[in-house]
């Protein structure tokens, strides 16, 4: 499958689920930083079994999300994977809310998204960090027009591209994964912060 600039819609609310287990989850950002990986690299990556890592690309595949990439595997016993869509994915919620079985898929991945962001924000203000390791947390407010908005976001798109085409190359087993979390909305009005 050709690769897109372009990140490719769900419509699918199975889909939904299959991203929203914290593990799928995980294994998809693993590829989206590394490029393609087998099973053995991932169950290092993430501390489980190889079993438990074919498991997860093998569901994956199932709904369309991964796929083996033959021409990189060193013999024919060898399965590499690969991202269907290395531009990501891009979720309409109130879209997959009206499809069969979208409310119930849509309730799971809010829950599970947010439970994980609550976690990764808790985690880079932890107090204990891991010696040599770089955190940080952003928080900026600005006075933009809708345009504007959707401008920045093109921009910081753009920049994490760029960032992610290098950190794929020449790898030299240095590199970890960091994760970039972007939120861009509208300033939120939260109960009890009025």
């Amino acid at each position: 499958m050709a690769a897109s600039d372009a990140p490719v819609p769900v419509h699918d609310p199975r889909v939904l689920r299959a991203i929203a287990h914290p593990v799928r989850n995980r294994v998809l950002g693993e590829l989206e930083a590394a490029g393609p990986l087998r099973a053995a690299d991932l169950a290092q990556l993430l501390g489980i079994p190889a079993n438990q890592a074919s498991f997860h690309l093998r569901q994956l595949a199932k709904y369309g999300l991964v796929e083996p990439a033959p021409e990189l595997a060193r013999d024919k016993r060898d399965r590499v994977w690969r991202l269907v869509a290395p531009a990501g994915l891009r979720v309409d919620l109130a879209e997959l809310k009206k499809a069969p079985g979208g409310a119930a898929a849509v309730s799971v991945f809010r829950r599970s998204s947010g439970d994980w962001a609550r976690a990764v924000v808790e985690s880079a203000f932890a107090e204990t960090r891991e010696p040599g390791a770089t955190y940080a947390v952003t928080d900026q407010s600005l006075r933009l027009t809708g345009e504007e908005a959707h401008e920045l976001v093109r921009e910081l798109d753009a920049v994490l591209r760029r960032w992610a085409g290098r950190s794929r190359d020449g790898d030299d087993g240095q590199r970890r994964t960091y994760l970039v979390l972007q939120v861009v909305q509208p300033y939120p009005e939260l109960e009890g912060r009025r």
